[in-house]
């Protein structure tokens, strides 16, 4: 079971870069906040069949984009995807079982360790991407997006904590 998730206040003034980071966390938080206090089993649970859509689905999912936008796209890098979607795409909502759930909220906060880093080390917001793999896009490009994301799938798992035991909130 999660443990107590505590959200940054993200600031309504002052510097782009700060103001980007602190928001990225408070979403990457946020779907964290969704999933506190429940086991693997609820974690795991589909909310609206045949949707394969689950809070621990949406938190695999967030660590493959993670590890795709700032590793993978951000510096080129050729380390592994974090869940391998090889044989599936979709194994990030496919593939959960309610036994690894604790396993892959570790991966998912390891991923955005990761991410955290490598943002901090770029010089600007302006560092344009290494990857060749896609058009080439800004660090401040893949934050905003990053920020977008998490904030279409936190409104997938307010509805699903909702369906799980009737939380919810902001």
């Amino acid at each position: 079971m999660l443990s107590a998730v505590t959200r940054p206040d993200p600031p309504t003034t002052g510097d782009e870069r700060p103001m980007l980071t602190v928001w990225l966390d408070f979403q990457r938080a946020t779907l964290l906040w969704k999933c506190e206090g429940l086991d693997g089993a609820a974690l795991a649970r589909r909310g609206v069949p045949p949707s394969a859509l689950s809070l621990l689905g949406l938190v695999r999912h967030m660590a493959i984009v993670e590890w795709w936008w700032f590793d993978h796209i951000f510096t080129g890098s050729s380390s592994p995807e974090p869940i391998s979607t090889v044989e599936d795409m979709d194994a990030d909502f496919n593939d959960v079982h309610p036994d690894r759930a604790m396993a892959d909220l570790d991966l998912f906060g390891h991923q955005c360790d990761v991410s955290r880093s490598i943002a901090a080390a770029a010089e600007s917001l302006d560092v344009p991407s290494v990857s060749t793999e896609k058009p080439t896009v800004s660090l401040r490009w893949i934050m905003i997006h990053m920020i977008e994301e998490y904030a279409r799938h936190n409104g997938h798992a307010d509805l699903l904590r909702e369906q799980i035991d009737g939380a919810v909130g902001e």
